[in-house]
């Protein structure tokens, strides 16, 4: 069943792009300087915040009757440790497909532990009165652990989303009600989705069923490059199903 129409609905296409950009200047105009617009892709409307005004962004973002973003529809953690590097440097670097290969930049410089710059924060909103979407992006405090205020009180939604990023990237979350670890289990140490989380010589914990308990052994993850193989052994490259063998009749097998 389809919700009431809205403004989004009866706007052409091509007066989409004037739309954000009024939103853009009402997100703008409401938060002040501790918003700034940054470049996103596909047409994603992206603020970054001011940590220190975080809590009075969101509280403004949701009660302002020019945006009502009402709802949070996401948030998750982010670790910028080498950003923007990779398993292997190359002269040539494609933007799209599986390539794990950078270009080389001789003045590019992986992002250190502890910078300033590493953990954030990413607030998907969306408005239903307005049928609106924006996107927040938070860098947390310098320094270990990082830290940013709870959004909790604006949004309830956000209990869970911000235990799992305190669980995943070890973000914590100020004025956060009960923030407990929500996907690893009992006694895990350390943030398995962190950049520099290793992939060997922690254990791990999985139930014998010839013991009956719970036994802990190192882990079995190995280190490996994820870039998929191409496998060309297959039915496209029979011979006798090529499109001029069946075309000339030619059994098949």
């Amino acid at each position: 069943m389809s919700g009431p129409m809205t403004e989004a609905d009866t706007d052409p296409p091509a007066s989409r792009p004037d739309r954000i950009e009024a939103l853009a200047e009402a997100v703008s105009a409401a938060c002040g300087a501790a918003v700034t617009r940054v470049a996103a892709i596909a047409g994603e409307l992206t603020f970054e915040v001011d940590p220190a005004a975080l809590a009075r962004v969101c509280r403004t973002l949701r009660d302002d009757e020019r945006l009502c973003f009402e709802m949070l529809a996401d948030l998750s953690g982010v670790d910028y440790l080498t950003f923007g590097h990779d398993e292997w440097n190359t002269h040539h670097a494609t933007s799209s497909g599986f390539s794990r290969g950078v270009a080389v930049d001789e003045g590019a410089a992986a992002t250190p532990a502890g910078s300033p710059r590493r953990f954030a924060a990413v607030y998907h909103l969306l408005s239903l009165r307005h049928n609106r979407r924006l996107r927040l992006r938070a860098f947390c405090d310098a320094g270990e652990p990082p830290l940013l205020d709870s959004v909790v009180d604006v949004w309830p939604a956000a209990n869970w989303y911000e235990r799992e990023a305190f669980d995943l990237f070890g973000i914590l979350f100020r004025g956060h009600p009960d923030l407990r670890r929500l996907l690893t289990d009992y006694g895990f140490i350390g943030h398995p989705f962190r950049k520099d989380f290793p992939l060997i010589g922690h254990v791990e914990v999985r139930y014998d069923p010839e013991q009956r308990r719970v036994v802990y052994q190192p882990v079995t993850i190995e280190a490996r490059v994820l870039v998929p193989r191409v496998i060309r052994d297959d039915h496209r490259y029979e011979p006798s199903l090529s499109a001029a063998a069946v075309a000339a009749g030619k059994p098949v097998g």
